[in-house]
């Protein structure tokens, strides 16, 4: 996979996980671990993706 085909994947998976967040806090029944589980994943998707995009730039 080249670089750009990983960065375009790699924002596909941050706005999946953005969609599953918000999905999981419009439910009746909250479960913060899975909601603290997803933002953590998103947060590790979103520096990978920073590294990416800075390594490209250069």
């Amino acid at each position: 996979m080249t670089t750009e085909g990983h960065i375009a994947a790699l924002e596909r998976r941050h706005q999946e996980l953005d969609r599953q967040i918000q999905s999981e806090l419009q439910s009746r029944q909250v479960d913060d671990l899975m909601v603290s589980a997803l933002k953590r994943k998103k947060l590790e998707v979103k520096d990978e993706l920073s590294k990416l995009q800075g390594a490209t730039r250069q």
